[in-house]
């Protein structure tokens, strides 16, 4: 697990491949190249990309939305390294730096059809939440949050 700019090549391959993936799941998606590089700038963001060996294989960001909210983005780990407990490191991490940059509060997006994605999020302790991106779609979005502690997240 590294930290890295998010303009990174490995960031731009991991979140174009994301990107890929959400619309063949829904048919649109937001491009990756929409969200400003600053806002995974440390110390208040954090962008990482996992691997195994020499290969990027996940990645996932954290900023902040406010002094005490966080919001983690383009959470991502290719098909080949899934179910190895990737998603769920990189996760870890990401709500660590959030707590750390005194973060009380964590949300994120997906899609209901990411079913695997939902169920990370709930067995780490992410509950359904109202929308909180002008626009979404309820019947596509699932916004989700969890409180976090001044130490490490659980």
């Amino acid at each position: 697990m590294t930290a890295a700019p998010y303009d990174h090549p490995d960031a731009r391959r991991l979140t174009q491949a994301l990107h890929i993936e959400q619309l063949g799941l829904y048919g649109f998606a937001d491009d990756p190249d929409t969200t400003p590089e600053a806002d995974f700038d440390p110390p208040a963001g954090l962008f990482l990309i996992a691997h195994v060996g020499e290969k990027a294989v996940g990645c996932g960001g954290v900023r902040l939305l406010d002094e005490h909210t966080a919001e983690i983005k383009r959470m991502y780990v290719s098909g080949d390294a899934r179910g190895h407990g990737i998603g769920r490191h990189l996760l870890v991490h990401l709500e660590q730096h959030a707590a750390s940059r005194g973060a009380t509060r964590i949300m994120l997006e997906t899609g209901r059809r990411n079913t695997a994605a939902l169920a990370l999020y709930h067995r780490t302790g992410y509950l359904p939440c109202p929308s909180y991106v002008a626009g979404r779609d309820p019947r596509i979005n699932r916004a989700m949050t969890k409180a976090l502690s001044c130490g490490s997240p659980r």
